[in-house]
């Protein structure tokens, strides 16, 4: 699928933060189904755009991350950050999702220079001089964390 290019109305800074890659990953969003059965199920909402993202998981009884659904209502960011914990999540762990979604904030913060070793998320350093785009980045990793921890806490069914 072509992306179209970024209108020049858009200016510069959205032609940076909404770039070619960011757009695609927002049009191919894995495990959009919600689950008919999680063992947890956690919704992050980023008060400053709307977005929101509800992540469904079931883990298996080591812990990892067997099963996954999501809903994605978000810009672009969103939509694409939540493209890339999908892609990725599937077989990690509680502790190795809440490392990602850590990793992540401190890197959009400033506070580290790479996003550390979940694939893509370098694609997300153009938002990092715009804290107002942070959290809707930051939802799909905050609430795959929440929802895998929640799950493993709780035991296998």
């Amino acid at each position: 699928m072509a992306v179209p290019p970024i209108p020049p109305y858009m200016g510069r800074m959205s032609a940076t933060l909404y770039n070619a890659q960011i757009l695609r990953l927002a049009t191919s969003i894995p495990h959009q189904a919600r689950l008919s059965r999680p063992q947890a199920t956690v919704s992050r909402r980023s008060p400053i755009c709307g977005s929101r993202v509800t992540v469904d998981v079931v883990v298996d009884e080591t812990g990892r991350l067997v099963e996954l659904g999501q809903e994605v209502r978000a810009c672009a960011l969103g939509q694409a950050s939540a493209a890339l914990m999908g892609e990725h999540a599937l077989g990690k762990t509680p502790s190795e999702l809440a490392g990602a979604r850590d990793r992540l904030a401190a890197f959009l913060a400033g506070e580290r220079d790479d996003p550390g070793d979940w694939p893509g998320l370098e694609l997300f350093g153009p938002a990092r001089p715009h804290p107002a785009r942070h959290p809707s980045i930051r939802l799909a990793f905050e609430a795959v964390a929440e929802a895998a921890a929640e799950a493993a806490a709780l035991g296998v069914r």
